[in-house]
Order: structure tokens, then sequence, then C-alpha cells
């Protein structure tokens, strides 16, 4: 089972760099292509792509408990990674521990939360899944309500943010058939799906205007960035951060109206009527068109690969609508946790306040992130699988791409996969890594006293911990 869904991992990451594959299994069903034998043209063959992560070798020696801590634990007492640093190391193949230190104890994990969301989005609706925006009639004749399922990548247009979300426009076309000769008037934005408040309290004060969090809201556009094309250019030059609307939800609903040839002053919130399965097309409530997100798998992959805060938050609350609990931070949490317990994930040593990892208050141990990602990576859940293709690899992509470049850390280079997560003080890295005799270990790093101004060192310190592993057959 492990070689076909390390396969699987290195497919996905291949397609994340714009290389023409072949999508095995229920992997071309997650994300959306066209079944084989569909309309259009097959496309000129291409060159095989060049693998570029090693594979792991399932026959590989296992490492030793002791050869692990020889290595690993001079790395783990050094000053710049503060007095409370917690490690797990596993075999992902059998899951057998093999190194840990404050394993069990819950630890403030930063971004690195991201992977247990994703897991358990996952596990709760699947990778195929896909988040609804809806268009219904109003109580009055010309009122359109926009209703809010929670796709934090849906777009004005063809010029949104995320490549292929569902867009505003094509909704609007929608609409317009669908009401005939009747011009719309007024525009209703019912984002009551979410309820609680927007910020999670636990978040530093800063986050919510900062550019890397914002209100977290039912509807928006463009994960609520306010200036689409210049985030656009700050992303590709390798800068996340963007300036967020305080309001996404009339932000959006005000996008829509403009579509919809609407004035601005006819955009207020409410909420959409109650729905007679017996009422006529156009009566109050029935539906006027329809737009659905990227496949849950797509999501999952920008979250991880680019630490995408409300993409994460947007995917914790479809836990909770999966599990019948409030779309909120705290019942996306109840509803994470209880899911984390399902997949038999040690959930007592895991409590959450968002889905993010912005917020101080959430605990995430070692061991618990280390059992996670060796369910995931060994085949007995395969859509779990799709946290692998956002994982950043050491010295090549994402948060690790200007990483496992100096001399002690190059050794992990092209053989770490791994979340990062950093707040004031918190550092933290959790992922795969293949030893120098082929065996693929899963590991997590977490610190949440370091030194406050070590920001670099810390990173450096956790490079050469991964980078050890990678280096010896530590037996």
């Amino acid at each position: 089972m492990l070689p076909a869904v390390l396969a699987t991992v290195l497919v996905l990451v291949l397609a994340a760099a714009g290389l023409a594959v072949v999508r095995p299994g229920p992997v071309a069903d997650w994300l959306g292509d066209e079944p084989a034998g569909g309309a259009g043209a097959a496309p000129a063959p291409e060159p095989a792509p060049v693998a570029v992560l090693a594979g792991a070798d399932a026959n590989a020696p296992l490492p030793t408990s002791e050869g692990v801590r020889a290595a690993l634990d001079p790395l783990v007492r050094v000053p710049v990674l503060g007095n409370r640093v917690n490690v797990s190391v596993a075999d992902v193949a059998t899951g057998q521990p093999l190194f840990g230190r404050g394993a069990d104890d819950g630890t403030v994990p930063a971004s690195v939360t991201k992977l247990v969301t994703a897991v358990t989005v996952l596990a709760a609706r699947g990778p195929a899944y896909r988040i609804p925006t809806r268009a219904v009639a109003g109580a009055t004749p010309g009122e359109v309500v926009i209703v809010g399922g929670g796709d934090p990548s849906l777009a004005v247009d063809g010029k949104g943010f995320y490549p292929g979300a569902a867009r505003l426009d094509d909704l609007a076309e929608q609409v317009k058939q669908a009401l005939g000769g009747t011009e719309p008037t007024r525009v209703t934005v019912d984002s009551s799906l979410y309820s609680g408040p927007v910020h999670e309290p636990g978040w530093d004060a800063d986050i919510p205007t900062g550019g890397y969090g914002g209100a977290v809201t039912a509807l928006m556009t463009d994960g609520a960035r306010e200036n689409v094309a210049q985030a656009r250019k700050d992303h590709e030059a390798g800068n996340h951060g963007a300036e967020r609307v305080a309001q996404p939800d009339l932000a959006a609903g005000r996008a829509f109206a403009r579509l919809l040839g609407v004035p601005a002053d006819a955009v207020s919130r409410g909420r959409a009527p109650a729905v007679d399965a017996g009422a006529t097309a156009g009566a109050p409530g029935s539906e006027l068109g329809r737009v659905e997100s990227l496949p849950l798998v797509r999501l999952v992959d920008i979250m991880i690969t680019d630490s995408d805060n409300l993409v994460a938050e947007a995917l914790a609350r479809q836990v909770a609508l999966a599990r019948n609990q409030p779309a909120s931070f705290t019942g996306a949490a109840a509803a994470m946790d209880a899911v984390a317990a399902e997949l038999g994930l040690p959930a007592d040593e895991l409590s959450l306040a968002d889905g993010s990892g912005l917020s101080r208050s959430n605990r995430i141990s070692p061991s618990l992130l280390t059992d996670l990602i060796a369910l995931a990576g060994n085949g007995s859940r395969p859509e779990l699988a799709a946290i692998f293709g956002g994982l950043p690899v050491g010295g090549w992509s994402g948060t690790l791409a200007d990483r496992y470049e100096g001399a002690a850390a190059k050794a992990g280079a092209g053989v770490v996969r791994a979340k990062t997560g950093t707040l004031t003080r918190v550092h933290a890295i959790a992922g795969l890594v293949t030893t120098a005799d082929g065996r693929l270990l899963t590991f997590a790093v977490l610190t949440d006293q370091a030194p406050p101004d070590g920001m670099t060192a810390s990173r450096v310190a956790l490079d050469r911990i991964a980078a050890a592993l990678a280096g010896c057959g530590c037996r």
C-alpha cells in the first residue's frame, strides 16, 4: 500500500508544479478532472516528468529508538528553541514510535493546526465535496437573496485570486435567466450559516488587520482580499499577506449587485425565505442559481501550501456542518475533536479554538500529529493522503523553499515534506522525511517558549532536526 500512496503524493506535488501527469485511481474524480474518453481532443503527449522527491523503500530497515535518540538528543536541547521542546518521531508504515520528548504534551501548534483541519474535513466531507453558493428569490418581486455556503475562494469574475474558483458573474447570469423579464431591484445577503464571533478571541490583537487573518463570514470573495490584483502579484513574489475587507459578506453582496445592475444602496443583510417544496419557479425561496467551489481536495492543497488562514477557518466550519454542529469557532473545534476521535487519534491530546492555528489557545501534542500523518500515509484511509499534495518540500516549495540550504541542514533538501507554524515564541514543524536508508518517517517538533527575538535561529534549529533524520539510517 505504502508505495502506491507515495506515488500519489509525488503525482500531486508534480501537478502543483504545472507538469503534465496522469492522476491514478480516485484522485482524478476528487480533482474534478474529465473522465477518460470525455469530450475534447486529447492534448499532445509530453515527456515524462522527472521525479523531484526521493521515493521510499518499503523494505528499507527501520531505525532503532537508540539510533534516533542519539541523532536528535543534542539538537532538541539547543537554547534557541527555548526550554519546552516537544518531539515525536514515528515510522509511517507501522506507526511505531521511535523517539519522544514531551510527545504527549499539548503544545501551541500555530499553523501546524492546519494538518488537523485537513484530515478532519477530508474525513467528514470527502475530497470531492464542493461548497455551494446559491441565489434564491426574495420575499418581494425583484429581490434576490445570495446565500453564502462558506466558499472562501469564490471569485467575482475570471480575475479572481484562486484559479478555477466559482464565480459571481456566472451566478448572476443564472439569476437573470431564471427571472426572465423581471428586473432585479434588491440584493439581500444571507450569511447566517455561520454563527458566533467573526474573529477568534484567542487571536493576537493585530491578526484581524495584519494581512494574514480577517473576518470569518459564510459569504466572501477571494478570501476577503481588498485588492485582488495586488494580492496576486504579492503572492507570486512569495508574500501571502494581503489587506482584507472588514465586512466580507457585504462586500461580496455589493459585487453581486453590480453584476445584476442593482445599486449598492439596495444591498443589505437578511435571511432567505423558507423554501416551499411545492412552490413554483420564481416563488419566494426558490433557487435562481447555484455555483460550487473547487473540490475540497484542492482547497486543502491551497490551505497547506500557502498556509491560508481564511481557507482553513472555512474548512473547519465544513467539519462542523458535516457533524451538525454550529458553524462557529466553538462548533468547528468540537467537531474536529470528534472526528479526530472517530479516526482513532488521541483526541484527549487535542484542544482547539480555531482551524487555522492563529489562536494561542490551541494545544496539540506532537504524538497526535505523527499519528495523524502515519494514518494519512499508511494507505488505510486513502482519502486522507490528499494532505500530502500541498506539503512544502525542503529547499524547493512553499514555506520551506528557502530553508535546508546551509551545510548543517542540506540533507533535508528534497526529502523533508512538512507544514510549518510560527507565532511569536512559537515554532513548529510536522511532516515526512525519508532516511538515508529510504525509510519513511513522520516527525513533529513543537516549541512554544522560544526566545521572542530568535525566529531565524529557531527555524534553523528545527531544520537541523529533520535533516538529521534524513541524513542517517539511525540504527
